[in-house]
């Protein structure tokens, strides 16, 4: 089993930036694949940012690439996202995600997830 715990979450105005943060206890955290997900409100949960075990590989969004950076510290057994030049269309619940196997963009692949934390991005 693994728990992860995001924090970081706010209200931002927009061009802002917050970093969120996703701590992870339980099995080795560094044998896992993470990604964060987001889900606007009404809408359906969508793919934000992997980053593999290593934290060598990493794939973004179209929506977000250029502007968040995923990365990761296995000493901490945390991810990170960092989000600058936020806009109001990023305002989403943000979740992390951790998956024994590959990278992946799809969320039902991902075995372990937080609860979430609230990233509001006002105009």
């Amino acid at each position: 089993q693994v728990q992860l715990v995001e924090s970081g979450g706010g209200l931002v105005q927009a061009g802002g930036s917050l970093r969120l943060s996703c701590a992870a206890s339980g099995r080795t955290f560094s044998s896992y694949c993470m990604g964060w997900f987001r889900q606007p409100p009404g809408k359906e949960r969508e793919f934000v940012a992997a980053i593999s075990w290593s934290g060598g590989r990493t794939e973004y969004a179209d929506s977000v690439k250029g502007r968040f950076t995923i990365s990761r510290d296995n000493a901490k057994n945390t991810v990170y996202l960092q989000m600058n030049s936020l806009k109001p269309e990023d305002t989403a619940v943000y979740y992390c995600a951790a998956r024994s196997l590959g990278m992946s963009r799809r969320f039902y692949e991902y075995q372990y997830w937080g609860q979430g934390t609230q990233v509001t991005v006002s105009s």
